[in-house]
């Protein structure tokens, strides 16, 4: 766009001074019909060229004007390269292809577990259909606060307790991140994978409650230590390494773990990330989080410099620079 006005306003200046200056109009006419002679003798023996081009097309001239014959390949060929050019340089960048690419090289693993598919997230789930949940889970454990229940008490690091209070009708859910373009791909696909394995072998259908976390928002939660013990950069979801999940049924999101469907299908969630090499918030010992799954990607260094970085990569915009810097 800069580009653009400059060139304008370097055209503008020109016609300017063009019709402002006589001596400037008489050289440019001057200039021109001294050209206009070579003009002629050039267009002229353009369009012998050209006849002669057009003639050696012939079959009849295959022997007299094979030296010609040559040109008609030529250009063949240049307008085969740039039609092949144009469409390498317009053609959309397909991300899903550039994400399997990087997987196979960097996270053999998970890319072998794929076979070579990479999978798409689920769409997102209603914000009301979550709140309704978090209603009901904080209904489930005021129950069973008094009686003697077989379920542990429900601790789920996506719910802020002093954000969702219990007087509250309708919940604030500006700072939670429920959108899959932060999760890096080594954690977004494992994630999927158990989704997909849920589904197809449990029957449980999983929805995400919350991917990324920010900075500010982790350092909110830390203050309550029932939720969570890690200060920013501390936890796996700044790197987009982690996620919370919840499970729907009937239409209805359920998160409480005092619902026994839902006790049993984190049960099953524990087993199945662990499987795909997550680690499962479930074998925690100070503070249980049955729906927390986190990546802990080797030589990770727990910093904003990771961070920004991971989440570059999740985003796509450093997926293509590793890929040309691994092929090299």
């Amino acid at each position: 766009m800069i580009f653009l006005i400059i060139l304008c306003f370097t055209f503008l200046a020109f016609c300017l001074a063009f019709l402002m200056s006589y001596e400037l109009r008489n050289k440019a006419l001057n200039y021109s019909k001294s050209l206009l002679p070579q003009s002629k003798k050039k267009l002229v023996s353009a369009r012998n060229f050209a006849e002669q081009m057009n003639q050696a097309a012939s079959a009849k001239q295959t022997q007299t004007h094979w030296h010609l014959q040559q040109w008609w390949i030529l250009i063949a060929g240049f307008f085969l390269l740039s039609s092949i050019l144009v469409f390498a340089i317009t053609r959309p960048v397909d991300p899903t292809q550039i994400e399997a690419e990087y997987l196979r090289k960097t996270d053999p693993q998970i890319y072998s577990l794929l076979n070579g598919e990479v999978l798409s997230p689920p769409p997102a789930v209603e914000d009301s259909l979550i709140d309704a949940a978090i209603v009901q889970a904080q209904i489930l454990e005021r129950e069973g606060s008094n009686q003697n229940h077989q379920f542990p008490t429900i601790s789920p690091s996506s719910i802020d307790h002093e954000e969702f209070g219990d007087q509250r009708s309708s919940f604030d859910t500006v700072m939670i991140d429920r959108k899959w373009d932060k999760m890096h791909p080594s954690y977004k696909q494992r994630l999927l994978m158990v989704f997909k394995i849920m589904k197809e072998r449990h029957g449980y259908e999983m929805i995400l409650l919350e991917g990324y976390r920010s900075p500010e928002r982790q350092t909110r939660l830390s203050g309550n230590t029932a939720t969570t013990l890690a200060k920013a950069y501390q936890s796996y979801h700044q790197f987009g390494l982690a996620a919370d999940v919840a499970f729907k049924r009937d239409g209805k999101v359920v998160i409480s773990e005092r619902d026994p469907w839902a006790w049993k299908g984190y049960q099953l969630y524990g087993v199945v990330a662990e499987s795909v090499g997550l680690t499962w918030g479930g074998r925690w010992t100070r503070i249980h989080d049955y729906g927390h799954t986190e990546f802990r990607m080797p030589g990770l260094r727990k910093n904003r410099e990771s961070a920004e970085r991971l989440i570059a990569e999740a985003q796509g915009q450093g997926l293509m620079v590793n890929n040309i810097n691994l092929n090299n």
